[in-house]
């Protein structure tokens, strides 16, 4: 059974044997919540279908490939759900489809992936495995642009663009079936995560990789207006430990948490801190593009005092320490995430944000 009153070690004893599947297990945030349940002992069956440009990626678990299991398939897939689902105590549904760029392209893709698919697992849960506990992972995107700041999780939901609401979509059927099916069920809304094992191909899924690797490759950073939009950044680390708590805890089920960071930080001072970390680059501000304007949020930052309150979680890597993380793996492992990696010197002498 699930802890109810769970604090952070609590919920790491919790794992200790206790069978797990991640859904997009080879991803950003499941291949290093995939490490961390290793750690605490727990036996880990990663699932991913490794679909091109969504950033599932092998090396992302090459240090732990021989303490997990993994199967590539793919979540809409009804008959593998079937056979993976029953042994499971704990899902945590990380698959998705997550660039808001792609969803306008090709909107019926992001349909099928993010709706779909959530949809046919639950349907497995509902009908071989009725006491699985499932975690999934939502985003501030089904926000919109704020009426107000912080962002709490009675704000209007106002999607700017078609991911934003399939992923509403996604987490309502969770919802659903916590309610009416009894499939203990939670929601964690993401909010800009970033750090190693991250998607560095494109620039379609985030926009913190690719100031990295830009400043890695002493390329130029290009922000859209005057680059004054402040965001709430989320170090994967604190994101994983959220991840553990809503699924160790009962009274994680059927409720919604955003997530957040420490504090909030312009793009434009996002950009310059990254240049002068990773040692390269420059910062320059143009006009919107067209394309892009109309999804624009504008400035977002959340109020996550609902799950600090109700789990105990908060945010405890700031943006500088998390930064330094994030460029030093890229600088250590970055031809396993873009194809041209420029010779990386460990040290280097920062250079002056230019706009």
């Amino acid at each position: 059974m699930a802890c109810s009153d769970c604090g952070y070690d609590t919920a790491h004893r919790f794992y200790a044997g206790r069978r797990v599947m991640i859904t997009g297990g080879l991803g950003f945030v499941g291949s290093n919540l995939a490490y961390r349940l290793v750690e605490l002992g727990s036996p880990v069956l990663l699932v991913d279908a490794l679909l091109p440009d969504q950033g599932g990626n092998l090396f992302n678990v090459s240090a732990i490939r021989d303490q997990v299991h993994l199967r590539i398939a793919d979540l809409r897939d009804a008959s593998t759900m079937a056979d993976l689902v029953p042994e499971c105590e704990v899902i945590f549904n990380l698959a998705g489809q997550v660039s808001h760029i792609d969803s306008m392209r090709d909107p019926l893709a992001d349909l099928e992936i993010n709706c779909r698919g959530p949809l046919v697992l639950l349907e497995a849960c509902r009908l071989h495995n009725g006491g699985v506990k499932v975690v999934y992972t939502s985003t501030r995107q089904i926000y919109g642009r704020p009426a107000s700041l912080p962002v709490a999780e009675t704000h209007l939901k106002q999607p700017t663009d078609v991911n934003g609401v399939n992923k509403m979509a996604g987490e309502w059927y969770h919802l659903v079936y916590n309610r009416v099916y009894g499939i203990r069920a939670t929601s964690l809304r993401l909010t800009n995560t970033y750090g190693p094992r991250q998607l560095m191909m494109h620039n379609r899924q985030g926009f913190i990789p690719w100031f990295i690797r830009r400043a890695l490759e002493g390329a130029e950073i290009t922000l859209y207006g005057d680059g004054s939009q402040l965001r709430d950044l989320t170090f994967v680390d604190d994101a994983v430990e959220a991840l553990l708590l809503a699924g160790a805890n009962e009274a994680a089920n059927g409720e919604v948490f955003n997530l957040g960071g420490v504090t909030p930080i312009t793009l434009r001072d996002l950009a310059g801190r990254i240049v002068e970390l990773a040692g390269g680059g420059s910062v320059r501000c143009v006009p919107w593009p067209s394309e892009k304007k109309p999804i624009d949020i504008g400035s977002f930052y959340a109020d996550y005092s609902k799950i600090r309150r109700v789990l105990g979680w908060e945010p405890k890597v700031d943006v500088t320490e998390g930064l330094q993380r994030t460029i030093a793996y890229y600088r250590a492992h970055g031809r396993h995430y873009w194809p041209t990696v420029p010779e990386m010197a460990r040290d280097h002498d920062p250079v002056p944000l230019r706009a």
